[in-house]
């Protein structure tokens, strides 16, 4: 059972199911959760927002659910997803292209 925190949240890390490329990390509610589970897509909740948030309604670049897993602690899901376009708003493939260390 996962275990959501005081705001009703757990973190979502997404990765790409071909590549194992983490293409972004999201928070995921209770009905987001779900959607997700029963779905075709991802879904996240907005924290700026306060809203549920289906990725890629407006941008096209859907989530396509590969499967999901929760890890040892049963804090974070994993979502393997087939991205449908850059996952990141900015356009980048994925939200982690700024990098601060590299050896």
């Amino acid at each position: 059972m996962p275990k959501f925190d005081e705001k009703g949240l757990i973190p979502a890390i997404i990765q790409d199911r071909h590549t194992g490329e983490v293409l972004m990390l999201g928070y995921m509610n209770q009905e987001a959760l779900d959607r997700t589970l029963a779905g075709d897509d991802v879904w996240f909740y907005s924290r700026s927002r306060q809203e549920l948030w289906h990725k890629g309604e407006t941008s096209g670049n859907y989530l396509k659910v590969c499967s999901v897993s929760l890890d040892c602690d049963q804090d974070t899901i994993l979502v393997q997803a087939d991205p449908c376009g850059p996952v990141c708003h900015t356009g980048n493939r994925t939200c982690f292209f700024q990098t601060l260390r590299e050896r």
